[in-house]
């Protein structure tokens, strides 16, 4: 499939059109940007690392009913996916206290909460992507009192498909942020990624606070050997057969 020029640049992906309208090329890149992109960096690697982690992932959990908008790989760095057109809100559930819920909150790092909590972000670069409450979500007429049921059900049911699916590499699924688009046929379909980029991913059964973390909080708070443990969680998600 032909690549056309760039349509859109992100943090983490350029997507490009392709020569069928319904179907755009994300390439994966390997730059890394923490607090609002206000730290940069390069982790060697990552572009082809999340590319094969989200696909795997993308597939185990199309494979559970849940629609996304991943095709397929054509190279190691790039995804061919779906056209949508993202709704402007970032998704994140927690299962465990970290980040932002203990600096706002008091709340002991890695307490295990009582149940996932789902939170609400506008996807705003500029104002920060602040957390928001659903009244200011349908005053701001980010997305229908209908959509925000539905993205509220599907996070709750790609969180327990997730936590299922680490179990099994070993590891443990503390929170993560993902994103939801809307198809031509008015379908929200799960988009963006799912990566150690977007996920906090703890090592089961490392005492050691810094040793256990697995993602990008390894770059945020200069832990190092960020590539070996993006490298370790590739491993382990392979290691599971879809």
């Amino acid at each position: 499939m032909n690549r056309h020029p760039q349509i859109y640049e992100g943090k983490a992906k350029i997507l490009y059109a392709t020569d069928d309208p319904d179907i755009l090329l994300a390439y994966f890149k390997d730059d890394a940007t923490a607090f609002n992109a206000q730290k940069r960096g390069t982790i060697v690697g990552k572009g082809e690392i999340n590319c094969q982690i989200a696909a795997h992932l993308f597939r185990s959990i199309e494979a559970q009913g849940i629609a996304t908008h991943y095709i397929d790989c054509p190279a190691a760095n790039e995804m061919r996916v779906k056209s949508v057109q993202i709704i402007p809100i970032e998704v994140v559930v927690r299962n465990i206290a970290a980040g932002s819920l203990c600096q706002q909150t008091g709340i002991a790092l890695g307490t295990i909460l009582p149940q996932p909590l789902v939170e609400f972000f506008y996807k705003n670069d500029a104002l920060g992507d602040p957390l928001l409450t659903r009244d200011r979500l349908l005053l701001m007429e980010l997305a229908t009192p209908a959509q925000l049921d539905i993205l509220h059900a599907k996070a709750i049911q790609v969180n327990h498909i997730l936590q299922n699916f680490f179990k099994q590499c070993g590891i443990t699924l503390v929170d993560f942020k993902i994103e939801f688009g809307v198809d031509r046929q008015q379908q929200i379909l799960l988009a963006d990624e799912i990566s150690p980029d977007s996920c906090r991913l703890w090592l089961t059964g490392e005492p050691d606070a810094s040793l256990r973390v697995l993602d990008k909080d390894r770059f945020r708070r200069d832990l190092g050997n960020i590539e070996d443990a993006y490298q370790q969680v590739l491993a382990r998600v392979l290691g599971v057969r879809e």
